[in-house]
Protein backbone atom coordinates (compact mmCIF):
# COMPACT_ATOMS: atom_id res chain seq x y z
CA UNK A 1 0.00 0.00 0.00
CA UNK A 2 1.30 3.48 -1.28
CA UNK A 3 0.91 6.16 1.31
CA UNK A 4 1.99 10.22 1.36
CA UNK A 5 3.49 10.87 4.30
CA UNK A 6 5.61 13.97 4.66
CA UNK A 7 6.41 17.58 2.74
CA UNK A 8 9.66 18.71 4.52
CA UNK A 9 11.73 21.96 3.06
CA UNK A 10 14.32 23.96 4.87
CA UNK A 11 13.89 26.87 7.53
CA UNK A 12 15.85 29.84 8.85
CA UNK A 13 14.24 30.46 12.10
CA UNK A 14 12.71 27.30 13.51
CA UNK A 15 10.91 29.74 16.48
CA UNK A 16 9.15 32.08 13.54
CA UNK A 17 8.54 29.10 11.50
CA UNK A 18 6.45 26.95 14.90
CA UNK A 19 4.49 30.38 15.49
CA UNK A 20 3.01 30.77 12.00
CA UNK A 21 2.57 26.87 11.60
CA UNK A 22 0.56 26.53 14.77
CA UNK A 23 -1.24 29.31 13.94
CA UNK A 24 -2.72 27.54 10.55
CA UNK A 25 -3.87 24.99 12.95
CA UNK A 26 -0.96 22.50 13.10
CA UNK A 27 0.06 20.75 15.90
CA UNK A 28 3.48 20.49 16.89
CA UNK A 29 4.48 16.70 16.81
CA UNK A 30 7.89 16.08 17.68
CA UNK A 31 11.69 17.57 16.99
CA UNK A 32 14.50 15.23 16.06
CA UNK A 33 18.15 16.39 16.13
CA UNK A 34 20.13 14.84 13.36
CA UNK A 35 23.96 14.02 14.81
CA UNK A 36 26.93 13.17 12.85
CA UNK A 37 30.36 12.66 13.99
CA UNK A 38 29.18 13.99 17.55
CA UNK A 39 28.09 17.42 16.14
CA UNK A 40 24.05 18.32 15.77
CA UNK A 41 24.09 18.90 11.78
CA UNK A 42 20.57 19.64 11.61
CA UNK A 43 17.12 19.41 13.63
CA UNK A 44 13.70 18.27 12.29
CA UNK A 45 10.66 19.63 13.43
CA UNK A 46 7.36 17.85 12.54
CA UNK A 47 3.88 19.39 12.31
CA UNK A 48 0.61 18.10 11.37
CA UNK A 49 -3.16 18.02 11.43
CA UNK A 50 -4.84 16.50 14.27
CA UNK A 51 -6.35 13.40 13.97
CA UNK A 52 -4.32 12.88 10.39
CA UNK A 53 -0.67 10.95 10.02
CA UNK A 54 0.41 13.04 6.94
CA UNK A 55 2.88 15.70 8.47
CA UNK A 56 4.88 19.22 7.36
CA UNK A 57 8.39 18.30 8.24
CA UNK A 58 10.88 22.04 8.63
CA UNK A 59 14.25 21.52 8.66
CA UNK A 60 16.75 23.75 10.21
CA UNK A 61 20.45 23.00 9.63
CA UNK A 62 23.13 24.45 11.92
CA UNK A 63 25.67 25.52 9.66
CA UNK A 64 24.20 28.99 8.44
CA UNK A 65 23.99 28.10 5.19
CA UNK A 66 21.64 30.03 3.01
CA UNK A 67 18.85 28.62 0.56
CA UNK A 68 16.73 30.07 -2.49
CA UNK A 69 13.48 28.83 -2.99
CA UNK A 70 13.75 27.83 -6.44
CA UNK A 71 11.60 28.06 -9.43
CA UNK A 72 9.83 24.43 -8.70
CA UNK A 73 8.06 25.54 -5.60
CA UNK A 74 4.69 26.18 -6.02
CA UNK A 75 2.65 26.29 -2.61
CA UNK A 76 0.93 24.28 0.02
CA UNK A 77 -2.78 24.58 0.60
CA UNK A 78 -3.76 24.44 4.13
CA UNK A 79 -7.68 24.02 4.92
CA UNK A 80 -8.89 26.61 7.59
CA UNK A 81 -12.03 27.35 9.54
CA UNK A 82 -12.15 30.55 9.57
CA UNK A 83 -9.94 32.33 7.11
CA UNK A 84 -10.62 36.30 8.71
CA UNK A 85 -9.67 34.52 12.33
CA UNK A 86 -6.31 33.11 10.83
CA UNK A 87 -5.39 36.31 9.23
CA UNK A 88 -5.77 38.29 12.27
CA UNK A 89 -3.94 35.74 13.82
CA UNK A 90 -1.30 35.82 11.70
CA UNK A 91 -1.30 39.83 11.25
CA UNK A 92 -0.45 39.97 14.77
CA UNK A 93 2.81 38.62 13.38
CA UNK A 94 3.24 41.18 10.86
CA UNK A 95 2.07 38.50 7.93
CA UNK A 96 -0.57 39.96 5.81
CA UNK A 97 -1.72 37.99 2.89
CA UNK A 98 -0.59 38.84 -1.02
CA UNK A 99 -3.71 40.06 -1.83
CA UNK A 100 -7.26 39.93 -0.36
CA UNK A 101 -9.48 36.56 0.29
CA UNK A 102 -11.54 36.11 -2.85
CA UNK A 103 -13.73 33.51 -3.91
CA UNK A 104 -12.55 31.09 -7.27
CA UNK A 105 -16.52 30.93 -7.80
CA UNK A 106 -19.83 32.01 -6.58
CA UNK A 107 -20.62 30.29 -3.35
CA UNK A 108 -17.59 28.71 -3.59
CA UNK A 109 -14.14 28.13 -1.44
CA UNK A 110 -12.78 31.59 -0.15
CA UNK A 111 -9.27 31.44 -0.11
CA UNK A 112 -5.85 33.71 -0.49
CA UNK A 113 -2.14 33.39 -0.36
CA UNK A 114 0.11 34.23 2.59
CA UNK A 115 4.24 33.93 2.32
CA UNK A 116 5.97 31.72 5.88
CA UNK A 117 8.58 33.63 7.76
CA UNK A 118 11.25 31.98 5.06
CA UNK A 119 9.14 33.08 2.32
CA UNK A 120 7.49 29.57 1.28
CA UNK A 121 3.54 30.67 -0.54
CA UNK A 122 0.84 29.21 1.58
CA UNK A 123 -2.79 28.89 0.22
CA UNK A 124 -5.20 29.32 2.99
CA UNK A 125 -8.71 28.09 1.98
CA UNK A 126 -12.00 28.26 3.87
CA UNK A 127 -14.50 25.89 2.36
CA UNK A 128 -17.50 27.66 0.65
Amino acid sequence: MTRYLHTMYRVTDPDKSRTFYESLGLEFRREMDIVRGGETEATNYFFGVPGQEEELELTFNHDGRSYELGTGYGHIAVGVDDLDATLAQLAEQGIEPEREPYRVREGGSRLCFVQDPDGYRIELIERG
